[in-house]
């Protein structure tokens, strides 16, 4: 699968940000879709995934309560709603993909910046 990320941008502290996913290619039903993020300086991170089937979603502590991971089926596509942004979520966003029993993400697509002021 291909995955194209889209939505970032420069926001204040306390706003809201919706990215997107788009996945093209042959989806299977076993897949998991995963946001990551890499701030300067620093590792990538785990933000948030979603079972394709079924939608069972997992967050970082980080982001938990205040970042909603969802998947539009028709549309392909996968979000990521960003709530009560702070300065230290700033960074490119990613999305991912694989299999439900693989360990590693397989399937990477190009990043979305956010930058958040404070």
């Amino acid at each position: 699968v291909q995955l194209q990320a889209s939505g970032g941008g420069l926001v204040q502290a306390g706003g809201s940000l919706r990215l997107s996913c788009e996945v093209s290619g042959r989806i299977f039903s076993s897949y998991i879709m995963g946001w990551f993020r890499q701030a300067p300086g620093k590792e990538r991170e785990f933000v948030a995934s979603i079972k394709w089937s079924g939608g069972s979603t997992y967050y970082a502590d980080s982001v938990k309560g205040r970042f909603t991971i969802s998947r539009d089926n028709a549309k392909n596509t996968v979000y990521l709603q960003m709530n009560s942004l702070k300065a230290e979520d700033t960074a490119v966003y990613v999305c991912a993909a694989r299999y439900n029993v693989a360990v590693e993400y397989t399937n990477w697509g190009q990043g979305t910046l956010v930058t958040v002021s404070s």
